[in-house]
C-alpha cells in the first residue's frame, strides 16, 4: 500500500469511528423532565434558556420542559415519578411538603425575593407599607392564607378591608383608594398598559417577607440514588439564569413564545428588567455563592415568621425541606457583570 492510499484508508477508519463514536455520545445523555407552575413566561426564563442554547447538553443532559397551567399539577407528577424535578412558588410549599409527608426537597432557590407585590394609584400617597391599611385590599384566597396572615402579625393589617382578588385589574383600576396583590414582573405592566398610568409598588419582600421563590424540587430518593444528576441539572439551571438575565437572552425567549404564543417581547423585556433592579434572581447571599443561593439561616428566619403569623405549627421540622448540598458552589458568577 502506497503512502497516499495508507492515509486515505486511516482517514476512512477515523471518520467511521466518528460516526460510530456521535450516535453513543449522544445516548450518553440523561432524560430530564422538568415541570413548571404555569405558562411559559420570563419568569422562568433561565430554563427555557439552558435548553434553547444547549447549556443543559454541555452538562449532559436532555432535557424536556413541561409548562404548567391553570388546569395542570406537575407537582403531583413529581410525587408520582412521572417528572424528576418541579418548579415551587416558595418555601411555604416546601413546608406544606414535610407537613404533609410528601417526599420532596428543595435543592436550589433561584429567586432571592418573592416577586409578591401591593400596588397602588399614583394619588393615593403611599410611601411605606403600613400605609396601605386604610385601603381596600383586593388579594387572592392564597394570599390570604400567606402573606397576609404575615401582614397582620408584622404591620397589624386587619381583614376587614379586604375584597376578593380574581386576578381582574378593574377594581383595582376603579377605585382610586385601593391597593392589589400583583408581581412584580407582570401586574404593574399589565395596569400601566390598561389604565394609562403607572402604579405605586411596594415589594413585600422589602418589608421583610423573606421567603425564597421559585425553587427546583425533586424527590428524595433522586438526590440519594442520583445526586451527580442532581448537581448537573442544578449547575447547567444557574448558567441559564446568568445569561438569561445578563446576557444574550433571545434563544430563551424564542422558545418561550414558541410555547405560549401569547407571550410579548415587550413583556419579556420588562419582566427581566424588573428582575435585576429590584434583585429578584441575583442579591444577597446570591452575590457571593451564586444563582440559585440558601441559607440555614434564611430559613429559620421566614419559618419563625409563619409560625408567629399562624402559618406553619412551631413543632413542624423545616429543615427537612431542603438541603445545601448542591448550592452555593458560585457556578456562573463569572458571567456576571460587573461581579463583586
Amino acid at each position: 500500500m502506497t503512502p497516499s492510499h495508507l492515509r486515505r484508508a486511516l482517514t476512512a477508519g477515523l471518520l467511521a469511528a466518528i460516526a460510530s463514536f456521535a450516535p453513543a455520545c449522544a445516548e450518553t445523555l440523561d432524560k430530564v423532565t422538568f415541570g413548571t407552575n404555569w405558562v411559559a413566561e420570563a419568569e422562568h426564563g433561565g430554563f427555557f434558556q439552558a435548553v434553547a442554547d444547549g447549556t443543559y447538553k454541555k452538562y449532559g443532559l436532555d432535557v424536556t420542559i413541561v409548562p404548567g397551567g391553570p388546569n395542570e399539577n406537575n407537582r403531583m407528577l413529581l410525587i408520582a415519578g412521572k417528572i424528576d424535578f418541579f418548579m415551587a412558588a416558595n418555601t411555604l410549599m416546601s413546608f406544606d411538603a414535610i407537613a404533609n409527608n410528601v417526599p420532596v426537597v428543595t435543592i436550589a432557590a433561584i429567586f432571592q425575593k418573592d416577586p409578591q407585590v401591593m400596588l397602588t394609584q399614583p394619588d393615593a400617597k403611599v410611601a411605606k407599607i403600613e400605609d396601605l391599611k386604610p385601603l381596600t385590599l383586593f388579594v387572592s384566597k392564597e394570599g390570604m392564607t400567606s402573606y397576609f396572615q404575615w401582614l397582620k402579625s408584622e404591620y397589624g393589617f386587619s381583614e376587614k378591608n379586604v375584597r376578593p382578588y380574581n386576578f381582574n385589574p378593574q377594581p383595582f383600576i376603579a377605585n382610586p383608594k385601593s391597593a392589589m396583590q400583583g408581581y412584580v414582573t407582570s401586574e404593574p405592566f399589565a395596569v400601566e398598559k390598561a389604565a394609562g398610568f403607572k402604579p405605586n409598588v411596594l415589594l413585600l419582600a422589602d418589608y421583610g417577607f423573606n421567603t425564597y421563590s421559585t425553587l427546583i424540587e425533586t424527590r428524595r430518593d433522586i438526590v440519594e440514588k442520583k445526586p451527580d444528576l442532581v448537581q448537573r441539572f442544578v449547575d447547567a439551571s444557574m448558567i441559564g439564569w446568568y445569561t438569561y438575565i445578563y446576557r444574550d437572552n433571545s434563544a430563551g425567549n424564542a422558545l418561550i413564545k414558541k410555547l405560549n404564543p401569547e407571550m410579548t417581547d415587550d413583556l419579556l423585556a420588562y419582566s427581566v428588567a424588573k428582575m435585576k433592579e429590584h434583585g429578584i434572581v441575583d442579591s444577597g447571599d446570591s452575590l457571593k455563592n451564586g444563582i440559585g443561593a440558601m441559607s440555614d439561616e434564611r430559613y429559620a428566619s421566614f419559618f419563625n415568621k409563619m409560625v408567629k403569623a399562624g402559618v406553619v405549627k412551631a413543632d413542624l421540622d423545616f429543615r427537612k425541606s431542603y438541603t445545601l448540598r448542591f448550592v452555593n458552589k458560585g457556578v456562573g458568577v463569572e458571567l456576571r457583570p460587573n461581579k463583586p
